[in-house]
Protein backbone atom coordinates (compact mmCIF):
# COMPACT_ATOMS: atom_id res chain seq x y z
CA UNK A 1 0.00 0.00 0.00
CA UNK A 2 1.14 3.30 -0.75
CA UNK A 3 1.09 6.35 1.70
CA UNK A 4 1.14 10.17 1.01
CA UNK A 5 2.13 12.67 3.10
CA UNK A 6 -1.23 14.63 4.00
CA UNK A 7 0.20 17.76 5.04
CA UNK A 8 1.41 17.86 1.29
CA UNK A 9 -2.29 17.70 -0.04
CA UNK A 10 -4.75 19.06 3.12
CA UNK A 11 -4.75 22.40 4.08
CA UNK A 12 -3.82 22.85 7.51
CA UNK A 13 -7.45 23.80 8.80
CA UNK A 14 -8.91 20.88 7.28
CA UNK A 15 -5.95 18.71 8.16
CA UNK A 16 -7.07 19.74 11.95
CA UNK A 17 -10.24 18.35 11.26
CA UNK A 18 -9.73 14.89 10.09
CA UNK A 19 -7.19 14.11 12.88
CA UNK A 20 -9.70 14.45 14.86
CA UNK A 21 -11.81 11.57 13.26
CA UNK A 22 -8.78 9.06 12.23
CA UNK A 23 -5.70 10.41 13.84
CA UNK A 24 -3.57 6.91 14.53
CA UNK A 25 -5.35 5.15 11.55
CA UNK A 26 -5.02 3.96 8.54
CA UNK A 27 -8.01 5.55 5.95
CA UNK A 28 -8.38 4.91 1.92
CA UNK A 29 -9.29 7.48 -0.87
CA UNK A 30 -10.07 6.64 -3.96
CA UNK A 31 -7.89 7.40 -6.29
CA UNK A 32 -8.56 10.35 -8.72
CA UNK A 33 -7.07 10.68 -12.01
CA UNK A 34 -3.66 12.26 -10.63
CA UNK A 35 -1.45 10.38 -7.98
CA UNK A 36 1.37 11.92 -6.66
CA UNK A 37 3.04 9.09 -4.13
CA UNK A 38 5.81 9.65 -2.36
CA UNK A 39 7.15 6.04 -1.45
CA UNK A 40 6.08 2.91 -0.13
CA UNK A 41 6.47 1.78 3.60
CA UNK A 42 8.66 -1.39 3.44
CA UNK A 43 9.65 -1.42 6.98
CA UNK A 44 10.32 0.71 10.03
CA UNK A 45 14.14 0.23 10.57
CA UNK A 46 14.97 0.44 6.86
CA UNK A 47 12.97 3.71 6.07
CA UNK A 48 14.61 4.89 9.19
CA UNK A 49 18.41 3.98 8.14
CA UNK A 50 18.41 5.03 4.75
CA UNK A 51 16.40 8.07 5.57
CA UNK A 52 19.21 9.27 9.06
CA UNK A 53 21.57 8.03 5.94
CA UNK A 54 20.75 10.39 3.90
CA UNK A 55 20.32 13.54 6.47
CA UNK A 56 23.75 12.59 7.40
CA UNK A 57 25.32 12.64 3.91
CA UNK A 58 23.07 15.64 2.95
CA UNK A 59 24.71 17.27 6.19
CA UNK A 60 28.56 16.64 5.41
CA UNK A 61 27.83 18.06 1.98
CA UNK A 62 26.90 21.78 2.99
CA UNK A 63 22.97 21.32 4.39
CA UNK A 64 22.52 23.27 7.14
CA UNK A 65 20.06 22.00 9.72
CA UNK A 66 17.24 24.12 9.21
CA UNK A 67 16.69 23.24 5.57
CA UNK A 68 16.87 19.48 6.71
CA UNK A 69 14.46 20.59 9.53
CA UNK A 70 12.12 21.82 6.56
CA UNK A 71 12.63 18.87 4.09
CA UNK A 72 11.99 16.10 6.46
CA UNK A 73 9.51 17.84 8.77
CA UNK A 74 12.06 16.90 12.31
CA UNK A 75 12.63 19.06 14.53
CA UNK A 76 15.79 20.41 15.98
CA UNK A 77 16.66 18.30 18.31
CA UNK A 78 15.98 15.07 16.04
CA UNK A 79 18.05 16.31 13.42
CA UNK A 80 21.04 16.62 16.01
CA UNK A 81 20.56 13.55 17.64
CA UNK A 82 20.55 11.85 14.06
CA UNK A 83 23.88 14.10 13.49
CA UNK A 84 25.48 12.77 16.14
CA UNK A 85 23.86 9.35 16.71
CA UNK A 86 26.85 6.62 17.21
CA UNK A 87 26.60 3.99 13.89
CA UNK A 88 27.68 1.35 16.02
CA UNK A 89 24.42 1.74 18.92
CA UNK A 90 22.50 -1.92 18.03
CA UNK A 91 19.61 -2.25 20.40
CA UNK A 92 17.47 -5.66 21.11
CA UNK A 93 13.74 -5.25 20.90
CA UNK A 94 11.95 -6.93 23.35
CA UNK A 95 8.21 -6.64 24.29
CA UNK A 96 9.17 -5.23 27.88
CA UNK A 97 9.10 -1.72 29.82
CA UNK A 98 13.33 -2.60 30.10
CA UNK A 99 13.26 -2.67 26.07
CA UNK A 100 10.86 0.55 25.85
CA UNK A 101 13.13 2.60 28.22
CA UNK A 102 16.62 1.55 26.26
CA UNK A 103 15.25 2.58 22.97
CA UNK A 104 13.91 5.97 24.54
CA UNK A 105 17.39 6.87 26.04
CA UNK A 106 18.58 6.59 22.14
CA UNK A 107 16.13 8.83 21.51
CA UNK A 108 14.17 6.23 19.19
CA UNK A 109 10.69 5.30 21.58
CA UNK A 110 9.10 5.63 18.14
CA UNK A 111 10.94 2.73 16.60
CA UNK A 112 10.46 1.07 19.59
CA UNK A 113 6.45 1.63 19.46
CA UNK A 114 6.41 0.77 15.28
CA UNK A 115 8.44 -2.40 16.15
CA UNK A 116 6.07 -3.50 19.25
CA UNK A 117 2.87 -2.54 17.28
CA UNK A 118 4.35 -4.61 13.67
CA UNK A 119 5.18 -7.51 16.26
CA UNK A 120 4.28 -8.68 19.34
CA UNK A 121 1.27 -5.81 19.58
CA UNK A 122 -0.41 -7.05 16.37
CA UNK A 123 -1.74 -3.56 14.84
CA UNK A 124 0.28 -2.84 11.80
CA UNK A 125 -2.75 -0.52 10.76
CA UNK A 126 -2.60 1.97 14.28
CA UNK A 127 1.87 1.95 13.21
CA UNK A 128 1.04 3.03 9.34
CA UNK A 129 -1.48 5.44 11.15
CA UNK A 130 0.95 7.08 13.42
CA UNK A 131 3.26 7.56 10.71
CA UNK A 132 0.99 9.54 8.35
CA UNK A 133 1.77 12.80 10.72
CA UNK A 134 4.40 14.95 12.67
CA UNK A 135 3.88 13.24 16.60
CA UNK A 136 4.84 13.77 19.78
CA UNK A 137 6.28 10.62 22.11
CA UNK A 138 6.01 10.80 24.99
CA UNK A 139 7.55 7.94 27.70
CA UNK A 140 7.63 5.44 29.13
CA UNK A 141 7.00 7.64 32.33
CA UNK A 142 4.52 6.32 35.29
CA UNK A 143 1.10 7.95 35.91
CA UNK A 144 -1.65 6.92 37.82
CA UNK A 145 -3.96 4.29 36.94
CA UNK A 146 -7.28 6.34 37.28
CA UNK A 147 -6.42 8.64 34.55
CA UNK A 148 -7.08 5.78 31.64
CA UNK A 149 -10.02 4.20 31.07
CA UNK A 150 -10.53 1.04 29.10
CA UNK A 151 -12.47 1.07 25.22
CA UNK A 152 -12.32 -2.67 24.79
CA UNK A 153 -14.42 -4.78 26.65
CA UNK A 154 -17.41 -7.57 26.82
CA UNK A 155 -19.34 -4.31 28.81
CA UNK A 156 -22.16 -3.18 26.23
CA UNK A 157 -20.63 0.36 25.95
CA UNK A 158 -17.35 -0.16 25.00
CA UNK A 159 -15.96 0.84 21.98
CA UNK A 160 -14.73 -2.42 21.17
CA UNK A 161 -16.56 -5.02 22.15
CA UNK A 162 -15.16 -8.69 22.91
CA UNK A 163 -16.17 -12.06 24.17
CA UNK A 164 -16.35 -11.76 27.86
CA UNK A 165 -15.18 -15.27 28.88
CA UNK A 166 -12.21 -14.78 26.46
CA UNK A 167 -11.46 -11.67 27.13
CA UNK A 168 -11.04 -12.17 31.10
CA UNK A 169 -9.23 -15.35 30.60
CA UNK A 170 -7.08 -13.21 28.62
CA UNK A 171 -6.81 -11.02 31.61
CA UNK A 172 -6.07 -13.42 34.29
CA UNK A 173 -3.49 -14.53 32.82
CA UNK A 174 -1.73 -10.94 32.48
CA UNK A 175 -2.23 -10.92 36.71
CA UNK A 176 -0.53 -14.22 36.95
CA UNK A 177 2.48 -12.99 34.75
CA UNK A 178 2.46 -9.10 36.76
CA UNK A 179 2.33 -10.76 39.90
CA UNK A 180 5.80 -12.09 39.56
CA UNK A 181 6.98 -9.83 36.52
CA UNK A 182 6.80 -6.21 36.30
CA UNK A 183 8.82 -5.95 32.92
CA UNK A 184 5.63 -5.96 30.68
CA UNK A 185 5.48 -3.21 28.14
CA UNK A 186 4.23 0.05 28.68
CA UNK A 187 0.70 1.25 27.99
CA UNK A 188 0.14 3.12 24.97
CA UNK A 189 -2.36 6.50 24.72
CA UNK A 190 -3.32 9.32 22.80
CA UNK A 191 -3.86 12.70 24.70
CA UNK A 192 -6.68 14.70 22.33
CA UNK A 193 -9.23 17.23 23.76
CA UNK A 194 -8.36 17.30 26.88
CA UNK A 195 -8.70 13.44 27.58
CA UNK A 196 -6.64 9.83 27.19
CA UNK A 197 -7.74 7.72 24.60
CA UNK A 198 -6.28 3.74 24.91
CA UNK A 199 -4.77 3.00 22.01
CA UNK A 200 -3.46 -0.36 23.09
CA UNK A 201 -3.17 -2.83 26.67
CA UNK A 202 -7.02 -2.42 27.62
CA UNK A 203 -6.44 -6.45 28.95
CA UNK A 204 -3.38 -5.17 30.65
CA UNK A 205 -5.22 -1.72 31.96
CA UNK A 206 -7.88 -4.50 33.65
CA UNK A 207 -5.05 -6.39 34.99
CA UNK A 208 -3.33 -3.29 36.40
CA UNK A 209 -6.95 -2.43 38.40
CA UNK A 210 -7.74 -6.00 39.42
CA UNK A 211 -4.50 -6.02 41.12
CA UNK A 212 -5.22 -2.75 42.57
CA UNK A 213 -1.93 -0.89 40.96
CA UNK A 214 -1.81 2.90 41.75
CA UNK A 215 0.36 3.42 39.05
CA UNK A 216 1.35 1.65 35.31
CA UNK A 217 4.03 2.56 32.75
CA UNK A 218 2.47 4.19 29.92
CA UNK A 219 3.71 5.80 26.76
CA UNK A 220 1.82 9.24 25.41
CA UNK A 221 1.28 10.41 21.97
CA UNK A 222 -0.06 13.70 20.72
CA UNK A 223 -0.85 15.59 17.30
CA UNK A 224 -1.48 18.96 18.17
CA UNK A 225 1.07 21.85 19.49
CA UNK A 226 -1.65 23.18 21.75
CA UNK A 227 -2.74 19.90 22.78
CA UNK A 228 1.10 18.90 23.89
CA UNK A 229 1.29 22.10 25.29
CA UNK A 230 -1.83 21.44 27.67
CA UNK A 231 -0.17 17.96 28.86
CA UNK A 232 2.86 19.45 29.58
CA UNK A 233 0.69 22.20 32.34
CA UNK A 234 -1.31 19.41 33.37
CA UNK A 235 1.31 16.18 33.60
CA UNK A 236 4.48 17.71 32.94
CA UNK A 237 5.24 16.41 37.02
CA UNK A 238 5.15 12.80 35.64
CA UNK A 239 7.83 13.35 33.00
CA UNK A 240 11.38 13.65 35.04
CA UNK A 241 12.89 10.88 33.24
CA UNK A 242 10.42 10.65 30.36
CA UNK A 243 11.74 10.99 26.75
CA UNK A 244 10.31 13.24 24.23
CA UNK A 245 10.74 13.24 20.89
CA UNK A 246 8.52 14.17 17.49
CA UNK A 247 8.73 12.41 14.33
Amino acid sequence: MKYKNAKDIFPENLLKQIQRYVSGEVIYIPAGKERRSWGETSGYHQYLSERNRAIKNEYKNGADIESLMTKYHLSFESIRKILYQKEDIILDYKTSLTSAYDYASCGKIDEWIHTYLKSDGHNEAFSDGLKLFDRYYIGPMTMPTNLFHRCCGPEANMTYHVDAEWFYIHVADLKKVLETNQDMPPLIAHYVEHDFELNDGNHRLEAYNQLQCQEIPVIIWITEEDEYQEFLEKYGSYMQNASVIRR
